[in-house]
């Protein structure tokens, strides 16, 4: 897909400088940038889901064994 966006001036700068030191292109490199903030952004969900269960099998009353499953909590 083709889009169009705005950047600072400098930014481009400094990313084409980038871009010629790694030997790629800007577009490869935005596209490289893009895909890590994706990637991070889906790793820190799953870290707060861990963490999530692990503070709710704390909890008095609620184990792994207690809890619904997906199909269970979207029947009720």
């Amino acid at each position: 897909m083709k889009t169009t966006i705005e950047l600072p001036d400098a930014i481009v700068k400094k990313a084409k400088i980038i871009a010629a030191e790694r030997r790629t292109t800007l577009r490869a490199l935005v596209l490289q940038g893009l895909e890590h903030v994706i990637t991070e952004k889906h790793v820190a969900a799953k870290d707060r889901a861990k963490k999530l269960f692990a503070a709710m099998d704390k909890a008095p009353g609620i184990t792994a064994g207690k809890r619904l499953t997906r199909t269970e909590a979207n029947a009720r």
